[in-house]
């Protein structure tokens, strides 16, 4: 999932829903796809949204959290989540996640 585009962070958007705790992302090819949100990270001026797929990405663990950064647009009203190109930048974005949630959590190593 490389981008998805949010107008007015209210939920109420075309490719965004919000229910509860679950968002709907659609991806470059117009797949909804639903996430749990777990949790925000800030770090260095930029945000981090942790996200749990409801169903397991292809190819991917049962379990496997995603990680996407938020980025505002330039007049600040929309909000895109992009992948995370870095594998550090990920890893310790990561890393606060488990940390965070260490008590409430199983992470396997």
């Amino acid at each position: 999932m490389e981008k998805h585009e949010h107008d007015c962070n209210c939920g109420c958007g075309e490719e965004f829903e919000l229910e509860e705790n679950i968002l709907v992302l659609t991806d470059d090819d117009g797949n909804e796809i639903e996430f749990e949100f777990l949790d925000l990270i800030e770090k260095d001026e930029n945000e981090y949204v942790v996200l749990l797929p409801v169903e397991p990405l292809e190819g991917e663990e049962e379990g496997s959290v995603v990680i996407l950064k938020v980025e505002s647009s330039e007049d600040d009203e929309n909000e895109s989540y992009v992948s995370i190109e870095n594998e550090e930048e990920a890893e310790e974005i990561f890393n606060i996640f488990k940390d965070r949630f260490k008590d409430e959590l199983d992470f396997a190593d």
